[in-house]
């Protein structure tokens, strides 16, 4: 190992996840708090984690994440996407079992724009035939 800290980024939606990959214990740090106090959902927890548990390194490594932007569960995909890069720049075997799970897969899904003559995207004013 010729680097002890590995970097990946991450992004979902409106998030950004800069995520580092550290050897330790299993610590997941995310802006400088606890992953259970940052997270109040179980399931998005889960969702961190998921890399981590396919690949079982999860006691292997410390997770240091700053990530900002959007909402906690586009926050927590924007995670697991960068904890999976990183997981590549440890060991590139890595690769198939992350791809076939679709964690390296960057997810396309955003929030459509405002249309004029709309409320919103798709909302249009309420229609009165009268």
């Amino acid at each position: 190992m010729a680097s002890s800290k590995f970097y990946g980024t991450g992004r979902r939606k409106k998030s950004i996840a800069r995520v580092y990959l550290v050897p330790g214990t299993g610590k997941v740090t995310i802006n400088k708090k606890d992953m259970d106090e940052y997270f109040g959902l179980e399931t998005l927890k889960l969702i961190v984690c998921q890399p981590l548990v396919l690949t079982e390194t999860a006691e292997k490594y410390d997770v240091l994440v700053n990530v900002r932007g959007g909402g906690f569960t586009g926050q927590a995909g924007a995670i697991r996407h960068g904890i999976s890069r990183a997981l590549l720049n440890v060991d590139a075997d890595y690769r198939p079992a992350l791809k076939k799970a679709g964690f390296l897969t960057r997810d396309p899904r955003m929030k459509e724009r405002k249309k004029y003559g709309l409320k919103a995207a798709r909302r249009a004013p309420q229609f009165s035939k009268r």
